[in-house]
């Protein structure tokens, strides 16, 4: 039996001396597979992630695939890095000046899954407006798993 490959170690995560970072959590009344259908089902993101509002994505959901969305006034490019199913998605993205790291970590609990969201932002812009986007993407991760946890918790009781 061979040791852990790289698709089982866990990456080290966002980088946490970027000039923006931001964490937040929330726990969904569902099962870790059941979260991440919802979070890995990209193409869906518009109908129920109130800050998307376009997104398109080359390929299947693995390390390497592209996907291009419209997120408040931002058109992102994103490249997935990590994909360990059901427990941890990141990606990198690049839009105007700036250069972010997401992750999210999906834990089991109690017949619930703890969502943990986190990312990072580099770049000129990051720099130039550090208080400003800290604010805003603390805001954004908290929306944005607000409203996964609608979704899935939606789903889930259907």
């Amino acid at each position: 039996m061979s040791g852990p490959g790289p698709d089982d170690e866990t990456p080290d995560g966002i980088d946490a001396s970027a000039p923006v970072v931001a964490t937040d959590q929330i726990e969904i009344a569902a099962s870790p597979e059941a979260v991440w259908d919802v979070l890995t089902g990209f193409e869906e993101w518009p109908s129920w992630n109130r800050d998307v509002k376009s997104l398109t994505i080359d390929g299947e959901v693995s390390p390497g695939t592209v996907f291009r969305w419209k997120a408040g006034p931002s058109t992102i490019t994103s490249t997935i890095d990590h994909v360990l199913p059901p427990r941890l998605i990141s990606w990198t993205g690049k839009t105007v000046g700036i250069k972010a790291i997401h992750f999210w970590h999906l834990e089991p609990r109690d017949g619930a899954t703890l969502v943990r969201s986190e990312e990072s932002y580099q770049g000129f812009m990051a720099r130039l407006f550090r208080g400003r986007l800290k604010k805003t993407l603390k805001a954004a991760l908290a929306e944005g798993l607000g409203d996964l946890k609608r979704e899935v918790e939606r789903r889930s009781s259907s």
